[in-house]
């Protein structure tokens, strides 16, 4: 049987600190033993059609880079 979550002002204060100001993205919450543990917090940015494309010379070929945080597990992807 599942026990019931602990969830004080403190907690409340920082899903609301997380939730704010996200206009694309999710807020996830670890549970472990029925006490929040983690707080992951994603934010997507989204571009419209629109939006100007960096100018490159017509020549070159597209560049990849990748950067990765591991402690968060997020990744980065640039392509030009």
């Amino acid at each position: 049987m599942a026990k019931p979550l602990e969830v004080d002002q403190q907690w409340l204060d920082q899903i609301a600190s997380q939730v704010s100001g996200l206009n694309y993205g999710h807020v996830t919450i670890t549970v472990h033993d029925g006490r929040i543990v983690q707080i992951d917090r994603t934010e997507r940015t989204r571009y419209d059609g629109s939006a100007q494309k960096l100018s490159s010379p017509s020549d070159s070929k597209p560049q990849i880079k990748h950067r990765e945080n591991h402690s968060t597990g997020e990744a980065l992807r640039i392509v030009q």
